[in-house]
């Protein structure tokens, strides 16, 4: 009689078999990798073309719900756009993953899969707004994707799958006769695939813009910006500085790569409900009547004392010359600009033409041209507008237009059509959960603004009480910040500051919070600290 049979360790079996799922899942990777070192290599050789990587990016950003947008936006500040592309390169690097996983033994499945990915992706290179090249030149870096990834895949599972045992589906386990120097050629070969389509990225996708940028001289203006007045910085540690630095400017867009505009070839056209359509090269708008002017732009996205907001020396073109040469016809009330990728706000036209707000196509920042990041080489800067309805960046296009007759892309998600700047505030010092001396003097200090009205005067209260009177830095103009400061000597335990303006028409701030959506957010900003 046969003796009961000792349980039969299964750990190495088990162990083959994850070691098959564990190389599949380096296969797809690697796959995917490949195919995309390719296909970036040829999205930078490509003029006008978006890789599919970035494509989908871009549509996600379109296709992002407006309360996601805003959370991104209000929680991770300028570091949104590398979290999305970072979110998309983890989803992409364990889909493929899983399919090479599965495709240890069943291949089919995961070909399947890359087929499904490279067709999204092709998808959206083709439907891409920021693309300017004909769809069959978008499609190709989706279609070298699909193909080297394919190929690969192909070659690295079927390593798995040779000479697999009889009776056994290839893919349960590594078979005997496995090759593992022969698939660890396999991969480095992908891995030096990716590597050399990232070489040629690197050298082949440099920004065209940013080397003429640098031979760029600024004229110098027909009407220069006075002198900033003595006293309108206050000598108060941690302020914001009154001139914010091109690189501390806030940015908030939807470009995940910035837009390449070289200057050589740029033209602006200004066409519509005008009597002449006007072309203009970036060279046209340097030889015409230049302004400098200091100009406070803020986010709509700016929360209650958010950092979206920062005041700097403007140098560009009157829209309003612009607008009477072209001779607006009667009935527009709007202009559609148009951006290099694609882009569109709606900004009123009465804004543009008013004689009393210089609003202008800026070619430089701070005495510089503009940075690349903020518009390079012409962008539009328009006092007392929210940005979302008037600092176009990369501008190209300008449409003298009814807002009937359309929709900007901020406005078909729930944004305002028009978007005056509210009257607001911010304690920048000392900061919420500071620690500060009790019994001695402290500086509260910060920012006001109401573009296109000026600041009257600014209050602070601790506690809910009484308001105090803060004093105030020189007013430069209507259309610039102003600092302030309060000095209070405060007890000791916890407290509460709070601040509020009141803007040159008699506007006091309202206490009521209301969101950034549609047309700008309000309240009181706050902080909270402990004297000791």
């Amino acid at each position: 009689m046969p003796s009961a049979a000792a349980p039969c360790p299964r750990e190495p079996t088990t162990r083959v078999r994850r070691s098959a799922r564990a190389l599949g899942a380096v296969a797809g990777l690697l796959s995917a990798v490949a195919g995309a070192g390719v296909s970036e290599a040829l999205a930078a050789v490509l003029h006008g073309v978006t890789s599919p990587l970035l494509a989908v990016g871009n549509r996600a950003v379109d296709l992002t719900p407006r309360p996601v947008k805003e959370w991104a936006v209000e929680t991770l500040g300028s570091h949104d756009k590398p979290a999305l592309v970072a979110g998309v390169l983890v989803t992409v690097a364990v889909v493929t993953a899983v399919a090479g996983a599965v495709g240890a033994r069943r291949p089919r499945l995961a070909l399947a899969v890359f087929v499904g990915l490279g067709a999204a992706g092709a998808a959206a290179a083709v439907t891409d707004r920021s693309a300017t090249a004909g769809p069959l030149l978008r499609l190709l870096p989706a279609l070298s994707l699909l193909l080297v990834a394919a190929t690969v895949l192909h070659v690295l599972l079927a390593r798995l799958r040779r000479d697999a045992p009889p009776g056994r589906l290839p893919g349960d386990d590594l078979p005997a006769g496995f090759d593992r120097r022969g698939f660890l050629r396999a991969a480095l070969a992908a891995g030096a695939v990716a590597a050399a389509g990232g070489a040629v990225r690197e050298v082949y996708g440099g920004s065209a813009a940013a080397g003429e940028r640098a031979g760029v001289r600024l004229p110098v203006p027909a009407t220069a910006a006075p002198a900033v007045p003595a006293g309108a910085r206050l000598a108060v540690p941690g302020i914001s500085p009154y001139l914010t630095p091109n690189r501390d400017f806030y940015r908030v867009d939807t470009a995940l790569k910035v837009p390449d505009v070289p200057i050589d070839g740029y033209r602006l056209r200004i066409h519509g409900m005008v009597d002449h359509e006007l072309e203009l090269g970036y060279q046209d708008l340097l030889d015409r009547r230049l302004l400098e002017r200091r100009i406070t732009l803020t986010c709509v996205s700016n929360p209650v004392g958010g950092e979206y907001v920062g005041n700097a020396s403007w140098l560009g073109v009157p829209v309003r010359d612009l607008l009477r040469e072209a001779g607006v016809r009667p009935g527009a009330d709007a202009v559609r600009s148009t951006s290099a990728d694609d882009m569109t706000i709606g900004t009123p036209l009465h804004a543009l033409d008013d004689p009393d707000r210089d609003a202008l196509l800026a070619i430089g920042m701070n005495g510089v041209p503009l940075p690349l990041k903020h518009g390079f080489p012409v962008r539009m800067v328009v006092p007392g507008l929210y940005g979302f309805v008037s600092a176009t960046k990369w501008l190209v296009d300008l449409e003298v237009t009814r807002f009937a007759d359309f929709r900007a892309y901020w406005t078909t998600r729930g944004y305002a059509a028009e978007a005056p700047i509210k009257t607001a505030s911010r304690i920048d010092v000392p900061r919420s959960f500071a620690r500060v001396p009790a019994g001695g003097e402290v500086p509260v200090a910060g920012v006001a603004w109401a573009q296109d009205r000026g600041i009257e005067s600014v209050q602070v209260r601790v506690d809910g009480g009484p308001w105090q009177r803060a004093e105030l830095g020189t007013a430069d103009n209507a259309d610039t910040w102003r600092q302030w400061q309060w000095r209070w000597r405060p007890t000791a335990g916890n407290h509460t500051l709070e601040v509020r303006a009141t803007d040159a028409t008699g506007h006091t701030q309202t206490a009521r919070r209301a969101p950034i959506a549609p047309d700008g957010s309000t309240g009181w900003d706050s902080v909270n600290v402990t004297a000791v």
